[in-house]
């Protein structure tokens, strides 16, 4: 059932899914925008009440499917939750403008709709070429989903997508208090009390293990020998940003002259090598699958 899930939303996301109700910005605005104005805000104001609010719509939806105890339920809101989960509609048609900017020659719209996709993003390298970019952009919205969800079903993708949205200015933008144009709904739930950051440390764990592994995969899709050397480099390393790794990864598995750096052939290189990496780790899935391991 896992990999019938997994199989229906990344064909279906990729053939149909275009409107804002296939999009996760959509319903992490909802539970902001619901949770500022219910004691669960108190919740999220509180330091460690943050882990938990969190993780609270994944949990909710995971005690339902639990009660109901539908197989087919489960595989219907599984395959529903995941195709919400890696709905990138707005980033895939920035991305096909940069492609036709690229075609007519257009270098500035070119530029201007990559920089629309790092400024949306909330990209943590602003050093990243337009390759990097959108090799990181893949890993959060692809990779890093369909792993929470391999793990942990709809709950793990919930509060993954959950953690991934709240660190991008599209959607925090998008969250508005109706009576401060000037105050974020988000930044009214941040805990009073200078304290860890739920959301930057949940998410860098949540992506430390990925990160690693599909580092892994784009070493055994591309150039084998650099690319592991610059991956053993980072393999136990819990202090660099996860991107830094992976984008790091991916320029050795796959390498360019400098001088096809933000162009369409770097764009193109990049975003080949993570499909390729993509279709090993499904072919990896469908194996464990049939061996038993996974359902």
């Amino acid at each position: 059932m896992t990999l019938i899930s997994m199989l229906l939303a990344l064909i279906i996301e990729r053939l149909a899914v275009r409107s804002s109700a296939w999009q996760a910005q959509r319903y992490v605005t909802a539970y902001l925008k619901f949770s500022v104005n219910t004691p669960l805000a108190t919740l999220a104001r509180h330091r460690l009440g943050q882990y938990l609010w969190l993780i609270l719509p994944g949990a909710v939806v995971m005690l339902l499917l639990c009660l109901i105890d539908s197989r087919l339920l489960t595989l219907i809101v599984n395959t529903l939750v995941l195709l919400v989960g890696i709905g990138c509609w707005h980033y895939r048609q920035l991305y096909k403008q940069y492609l036709n900017a690229q075609e007519r020659g257009d270098a500035e719209a070119a530029d201007l709709a990559m920089q629309q996709i790092q400024n949306d993003s909330g990209s943590s390298m602003e050093q990243n070429s337009y390759g990097q970019t959108l090799i990181w952009l893949n890993f959060r919205y692809y990779a890093a989903t369909v792993f929470w969800f391999l793990l942990f079903g709809a709950f793990g993708v919930i509060t993954y997508v959950l953690l991934r949205q709240l660190q991008e200015p599209v959607t925090l933008n998008a969250a508005q208090d109706s009576t401060d144009a000037d105050n974020s709904v988000y930044q009214a739930l941040q805990p009073d009390s200078d304290g860890p950051d739920a959301v930057y440390y949940m998410t860098f764990w949540a992506q430390w293990l990925p990160t690693r592994l599909f580092g892994l995969g784009f070493a055994l899709v591309g150039y084998f020998s650099r690319a592991s050397n610059a991956l053993l480099g980072y393999f136990m390393d819990f202090s660099t940003d996860n991107e830094q790794v992976l984008t790091e990864v991916a320029v050795a598995a796959e390498p360019l002259d400098p001088e096809q750096l933000n162009t369409a052939d770097e764009t193109t290189a990049m975003v080949q090598l993570a499909k390729r990496n993509m279709l090993f780790f499904l072919a990896l899935v469908a194996v464990l699958t049939l061996s038993g391991v996974l359902r």
